[in-house]
């Protein structure tokens, strides 16, 4: 099933330019101050997260708090 790509000097057709939605890398790496706070969550909230994180090979406790960032950016 492999199929060659054939590319050729002419026209490549009617070109659409994206806005950027990316962060800059500035952004990506800047790093809050954390405040440790103790909360209880329901199980079935706890458990859908670490199957996501699982999932998605990455930490619960790291999605809750980029969720509740997203959250807090999206109503200040």
């Amino acid at each position: 099933m492999k199929k060659k790509t054939k590319y050729s000097d002419g026209p490549i057709g009617e070109v659409k330019i994206v806005k950027d939605f990316l962060p800059p890398p500035s952004q990506l790496a800047f790093k809050e101050e954390q405040v440790k706070v103790t909360i209880g969550l329901s199980k079935s909230s706890v458990d859908f997260f670490r199957k996501e994180a699982k999932r998605n090979n990455t930490q619960y406790q790291r999605m809750i708090r980029q969720l509740l960032d997203m959250y807090v950016a999206k109503h200040q």
